[in-house]
């Protein structure tokens, strides 16, 4: 696998940012622009970082293409496919989104969320960004949230079957989905289980942790890596199974020196289990 993440620049150019990221020990990252007034520097980002051996692995598209308004939804969508576009220029793992929501907060709970509807309507928006770019080098995934589809393996697997696109991927987050003592104490369980139903379409994966606090009702903090339960020694055993250049990007942390604490930990698990990274 590749270990990947980011890091923090006063001034950002192709050439600092590989350079960079080769120093932090990454071997893969995120998409480094946005892809409008900067696409002009792509070629150059996707030069120096096959120098540096660093795989830009996601392309990001955060925004809600299963809103009520119908406009929004519209938008959304046009966005996705302009996002899986520039995945499949770059030859990135994958173009993730999450499923969006039906609420009024577009990462957010809603009542409808679980429906049979909403279900459909994963399926048939998926299937609209998908066709609409037909990616042969990338696929369109779905990062998984506690409170919308795909929030489990058997619901992955079920979007897997539904959406029958061979530009549908998968990506694994194991932390989202970690919504209860149960899971929390037993994640290791919960990590095989997800490997098992899902591991041949797992293209890239999130790393993070998350620590359970004895406060009422339920509250569960992500942390950094190495200060919460997360079972890393599973999961790295898991993915290590997979294809060589499936991608482990550590996210949401503040500073180059967060990266370099999660970095540490990950690798020193790794290094104890004999996996390279």
């Amino acid at each position: 696998m590749r270990l990947g993440g980011q890091v923090f620049l006063k001034e950002k150019n192709p050439e600092n940012w590989a350079f960079a990221l080769k120093e932090a020990g990454f071997r893969a990252t995120t998409c480094p622009i946005n892809g409008e007034e900067d696409i002009s520097e792509l070629e150059d980002y996707l030069a120096l970082a096959e120098r540096y051996d660093i795989l830009i692995s996601e392309v990001g598209s955060w925004i809600n293409p299963i809103s009520r308004n119908e406009e929004t939804r519209r938008n959304a969508i046009a966005y996705c496919i302009k996002r899986l576009e520039l995945a499949e220029r770059i030859g990135a793992q994958c173009c993730v989104n999450i499923a969006g929501s039906r609420g009024e907060q577009w990462d957010g709970p809603d009542p409808d969320n679980f429906s049979d509807d909403t279900f459909e309507l994963i399926v048939e928006t998926t299937r609209e960004i998908i066709d609409a770019v037909k990616p042969e080098r990338t696929v369109f995934a779905l990062e998984m949230m506690p409170w919308i589809f795909p929030d489990s393996a058997d619901s992955y697997l079920a979007l897997v079957q539904a959406i029958d696109r061979k530009g549908f991927g998968v990506h694994f987050d194991p932390v989202n989905i970690i919504n209860s003592p149960r899971i929390y104490y037993r994640n290791g369980d919960m990590i095989r289980d997800f490997f098992a139903k899902l591991g041949p379409h797992i293209r890239n994966c999130h790393a993070k942790d998350i620590l359970l606090r004895g406060k009422l009702t339920l509250h569960l903090d992500e942390v950094v890596p190495g200060q919460g339960h997360l079972d890393y020694r599973t999961f790295l055993t898991e993915l290590n199974k997979l294809h060589p250049d499936t991608t482990l990007i550590i996210e949401h942390l503040s500073s180059n020196e967060a990266y370099q604490q999660a970095k540490g930990y990950i690798s020193r698990i790794a290094s104890e289990l004999k996996i390279p990274m």
